[in-house]
């Protein structure tokens, strides 16, 4: 009787309805049974700003894999202008490869609706988070990627910025890109690194 009993308790809780984010990740995080996890987790994306919890969620230690692919999918259903696309993107930092291949899986379900974000960094000041962009676009790699790579490549004066687009170029590149490469020996004159980054590229796209 005590195992029907809280077999029923469970499924009053699994289909609970919550009125606030708050109230939702409470409950959330005073479970530890998967199958509820699941269900509040679909309750919780549909308030505001709870798209940005769950992604902090997944940054916490020792959280269950199970929990964390039913996020990444939750997520990536997310109408992408509701979606944390920055804080997905974050999540390309970190260090625990599992997390940050949920975080490249996401961005590909986005496809389209992440270039605004990466043209953002790209573009900016913060010689960092350009390197990060490049990074993603070779993770991603979408139809734009080489293009984008190009367009950087033509003014680009931060010698560890082009070579990190130079070494996706060795993956994309293609023979027309060659003259913008050995380009790049003049305007790093005297950089060995360069030169061999460079004719590295070249042989890998000439085959």
């Amino acid at each position: 009787m005590a195992l029907v009993k809280k077999h029923v308790e469970q499924d009053v809780a699994e289909l609970e309805t919550y009125m606030s984010l708050e109230e939702a990740t409470s409950a959330f995080n005073a479970t530890d049974e998967d199958a509820q996890k699941d269900y509040i987790i679909d309750q919780i994306v549909k308030f505001h700003k709870g798209g940005e919890f769950l992604i902090k969620y997944i940054n916490h230690e020792n959280v269950h894999k199970n929990v964390s692919t039913k996020i990444a999918s939750v997520i990536s259903c997310m109408n992408p202008d509701e979606a944390p696309i920055e804080m997905i993107m974050d999540l390309l930092k970190l260090e625990n490869a599992y997390v940050r291949n949920l975080g490249i899986s996401m961005l590909r379900d986005f496809g389209d609706s992440i270039k605004y974000y990466i043209v953002k960094f790209l573009i900016g000041d913060d010689r960092d988070l350009r390197i990060f962009a490049i990074n993603v676009l070779g993770d991603v790699n979408f139809s734009e990627s080489r293009d984008m790579l190009i367009e950087l490549l033509e003014t680009e004066e931060d010698i560890n910025v082009a070579m990190t687009a130079v070494d996706y170029m060795s993956e994309i590149g293609e023979l027309k890109d060659i003259p913008l490469l050995e380009s790049l020996k003049e305007r790093f004159s005297g950089e060995v690194y360069v030169e061999f980054a460079v004719d590295g590229a070249i042989t890998m796209i000439k085959g």
